[in-house]
This record gives C-alpha cells, structure tokens and sequence, in this order.
C-alpha cells in the first residue's frame, strides 16, 4: 500500500591533488561515519539550497561543464534536487554502501555516456563542500568538512572505478569507442505525431559495435543561443544492424507547466537528413536478459515502448520459444508510435500477446486492430494474460505510470526481483522510518489510486518519491531526455 507521495520542487580548503587516476582507498573512520550522520537532518532540510549553491558556483567557475549538464534540468530544479537526494541517500547509507550499487550503476552509465572523466570529480567535491560551508555556516567546523571530505572521496571512488570498467569495455568491443563520435542524420521516419525515429550513420563510415537491447546513447547538439553542447539520452529503439543506430524521440512541446524541448525541438525541426550530431557509445544497465526462456512482460507507455521493441525485435529473431507479452498505453492511434511494426510482429509471432490501451478512443480507432482495451492499464482485470511463472516484467514510461504498473505487479504477487524500470533507486536505511522532504505535503491516502493523482506533476518534470512500508525503498525518477 502506498504510504505517502512527495513531491518536491524545485572558504573551503584544497581536497584533493588528483589527476586521471582513482582515489586512494581509505576507509571512512567509525568517527567520520556518525559524524556523516549528523549531518543527515540538516541534508534534509538544505540539501536543495546546497545544491542549487554548488551547481551555480560550479558553472561559473568552470563554464566548460555547461556541455555536460542538461541545462532545463538546472532552469527548473530538477538537477539540484536530483542531487540533494543523492548526497541524503549516500549519507544515510553511508554504513551499508552496497545499497548504493544499483544507483551508482545506472548515474554511472549516464555519466560514461557523457563522457565523464576522474579529473573532474575533484572539482566537483571542491564545489560541493564549499555549498556545504556557505549554507550551513557555523554549523559546519572543520571535522564536519574532513568527514565530508573522506566520504565524497570514497564516493568518488566507486563512480571512478566504475565508469572506468566501462570506458575499457566500450573500447574492447569492435566498432567501440570513447567519449564523442561524429554521426549524420541519415533518414527520418515519422512514427506518430508528435515521434519521429532519427537513423544515425557515422561519418567516419567504421563499424557500429553491437549492443544490449534496452541501452541508450546520449546526443549530443550544440545550441547557438546557450552558447554551448547540450546532450541528451535517447533509447535505441531497434535491434543492432551494424550500419546505424535508431532513435525515437518525442517532440517536447511548450506548456503552461514547462518550456519546449530544447534538443527534442532541434531534432525534429532543424536538423535535416545529412546534419551532423555528437554520438556516445551505447550504454545503460536498463537491459534484456536475451539469455532467458522465461516468460517476459513488457509495460510501456507513450514513448517508453522504444526500449521495448528493441527488445520485442531482439527476442523475435532471436527464434526462441519464449512467451512474451507486450502491454502499450497510448493516447490513440495518433499517438500511438510503432504500430505497425507491433502490429506484423504479433501476426508472424504466435508466441507474442498483444494488449494496448487507448486511453480516448477517437472515431476511426479499430478495436481489435488498433487497440484491445480502452482507458487506462488494469493489470488486474488481465491478470490471467500477466501474471506467468518465473516471468519477468520491464516498465517503461512517464514516472507515474512506471510507479503505478509497479504497485499492481506487487499487489498480484510478482517478486520485486522479477520487477525490471527505468527508475534510479535507492535502498533506504530501515532506521529512517519516512523519507522527508520540505515543503512536501500529502496529496493521497493510503488505498487511494495515488500514482494516477500525480499525472499533472509529472507533466510539470517535478520529482515524485514513493514510500512503501515493505520494502523501505524510494523510486526516484529523472526524465530521459527533453
């Protein structure tokens, strides 16, 4: 059951003399811990003022990251919110880091595929501590700064280490590299209204390396009135071809509630056949096990089906008796990106069940050809077509969504274990018996269809935690790419 919804909105000495190498391995001493501990109450009250300090003084003084950082995610708070929880949970963990493994491997492939290097994590550690001292002053004195200092050391050294395991394992595969490629847009194909999937060649005309179905690439484009790169994460939403790579990105439209998609908008609408992008290697952990012959749910909604169809085409020609079902909800056929594609897949593959959901049917929306269910996704009214032995389910879609489809997996009886999105997930310390936040404020109570009462939120890219008593774990989300 759904315990509560949060939604948030959005001096210092020389530390460390480091160049292209890890951090040297030193443990965090039994008097650093509790005093990381303390700290804890006064993250969750200035954890946003911290971040919001470091990331405008970071940019400042070193205006070349600007080409690394989604700059609408520091316009609206996500990016400094982002990390407050971040730092919160590392410090709340801070006795049991295996917690943190999940979530230093997916921030670790974002970082990887952004090029991210270990000379910059000094300068991030610098920065941070200095937020730390301005805002929180006198109560801060130096062994309070030492034991920050240790613990983003060790920090540091994890994501290091890490993303270095990547960079080796990127330019051992054929066709891999390091950092940025140049690519050309070689053909557009318009998927629905408002998704248009991008064929990307390299310029340099050398092999494309294989890779996982469910893993991304960041884009890289250069904005004239920023000054400066923006990058962006986008799924590669076919099975490896070895002569490009496809994306499928949907066009962020103003609102009310947010500003138009920087890069989304400059791929669809200024960037013709022939232009030129950044490309990085393909990574991310949001993967399929192709291995498998168990049975496999996929859930999506809108353009988070484009991880999944990678992975629908990889198990289709793969040739394997594996049981699949693949659960879409869209708007309508308008919306409704891929479905043709979907739509020959099921007919040659018997082995493939089909369930889609139109949320508002519109007049020539077919039932049974285009759609099989209207209104939104009920796993437990198809519940006898879901819930298989030993299957395992992958999520994809706006946060809520995500979180809701989750929730009804967990209360039909699947495994979290068998529970497979691409959500940054924190397993929390079960001392902390609620995740604070300021200014949060209930919006639910408990047996309430909660996830659907965020929907406006989420439109709005604000950050949505949700607590369940058992296990004590927080799912939070940051937007792919706008």
């Amino acid at each position: 059951m759904l315990a509560r919804t949060i939604i948030r909105r959005a001096g210092c000495k020389a530390l460390y003399q480091v160049h292209r190498r890890a951090y040297a391995s030193t443990a965090l001493t039994p008097e650093q811990i509790k005093i990381v501990q303390s700290t804890i109450p006064a993250l969750e009250t200035h954890g946003v003022e911290i971040t919001t300090l470091f990331y405008r003084q970071l940019l400042n003084k070193h205006p070349e990251l600007k080409n690394i950082f989604n700059t609408a995610h520091q316009d609206t708070g996500e990016q400094p919110a982002a990390l407050a929880h971040a730092v919160w949970a590392y410090a709340v963990n801070i006795e049991k880091p295996e917690a943190m493994k999940a979530a230093i491997s997916r921030i670790g492939h974002k970082h990887a595929s952004l090029g991210v290097t270990a000379d910059q994590y000094p300068i991030v550690g610098r920065e941070l501590l200095s937020a730390i001292k301005q805002i929180l002053g006198d109560g801060v004195n130096s062994k309070v700064l030492d034991a920050w200092e240790a613990a983003y050391g060790q920090l540091a050294e994890y994501f290091i280490n890490f993303e270095e395991g990547l960079y080796q394992e990127a330019m051992a595969t054929p066709g891999g590299w390091k950092g940025w490629r140049k690519f050309f847009i070689s053909d557009k194909v318009r998927e629905s209204e408002e998704i248009i999937s991008f064929h990307l060649t390299p310029t340099d005309s050398g092999a494309l390396p294989s890779f996982k179905p469910g893993q991304f690439v960041s884009i890289r484009c250069f904005l004239p009135e920023l000054g400066a790169y923006q990058p962006r994460q986008y799924s590669l939403s076919d099975v490896p071809n070895g002569k490009y790579f496809q994306i499928s990105v949907k066009r962020e439209f103003a609102s009310d509630m947010k500003p138009a998609g920087r890069v989304s908008n400059v791929l669809h609408e200024l960037l013709p056949d022939g232009s030129e992008v950044d490309v990085s290697m393909p990574f991310g952990d949001f993967v399929l096990d192709i291995n498998a012959t168990t049975p496999v749910v996929f859930i999506s909604g809108g353009v988070g089906l484009t991880p999944m169809m990678a992975m629908l085409k990889k198990i289709t020609e793969e040739g394997k008796p594996r049981k699949v079902v693949f659960i879409h909800a869209a708007r309508n056929s308008r919306a409704h990106a891929m479905k043709d594609t979907l739509i020959e897949i099921v007919r040659d593959h018997p082995e493939v069940t089909r369930l889609v959901y139109y949320e508002r049917v519109e007049e020539d929306d077919i039932l049974g050809l285009d759609y099989d269910h209207e209104g939104r996704v009920d796993l437990a009214e198809v519940k006898h077509k879901v819930i298989l032995p030993e299957a395992n389910y992958y999520i994809c879609g706006p946060p809520p969504f995500m979180n809701s489809q989750s929730k009804a997996l967990r209360d039909l009886g699947v495994d979290e274990r068998h529970i497979h999105m691409e959500h940054l997930k924190f397993q929390l310390n079960p001392a902390i018996p609620t995740i604070p936040w300021p200014g949060y404020r209930d919006i639910a109570m408990p047996g309430s269809r909660a996830p659907e009462s965020t929907t406006a939120c989420a439109m709005a890219d604000c950050y949505v935690g949700y607590k369940y008593p058992d296990p004590n774990t927080l799912f939070f989300v940051t937007p792919l790419a706008v």
